[in-house]
């Protein structure tokens, strides 16, 4: 991740955390084609993931503003963001987009 890059990715994660209520923290472990990633949920299920340098600065990151902060391989996704999904989707298919 580059510099540049790494700012952008933390002020957006700061402005989640700012903007909405009830977010927690998942951290995504790295894989063969992704980076280690920080998916924040807020209490309504709305998401965002951004790279992250590694799952230590991830809960540290997310600690830090008072968010706490899980491992997803281990304790998985909530069901409101599944929740959220799914009303998104039907939205969509509502205003007919495809």
């Amino acid at each position: 991740m580059d510099r540049s890059s790494a700012k952008v990715d933390r002020k957006h994660l700061e402005e989640f955390v700012s903007s909405r209520q009830g977010v927690e923290g998942f951290v995504e472990p790295r894989t063969t084609v992704t980076e280690t990633t920080l998916m924040l949920v807020a209490l309504d299920g709305e998401w965002t993931r951004r790279r992250v340098p590694s799952p230590q600065w991830a809960h540290e990151f997310a600690n830090g503003l008072g968010v706490p902060s899980y491992d997803a391989a281990v304790v998985g996704y909530p069901q409101r963001m599944r929740d959220y999904n799914r009303r998104q989707s039907e939205q969509r298919k509502a205003d007919g987009a495809p």
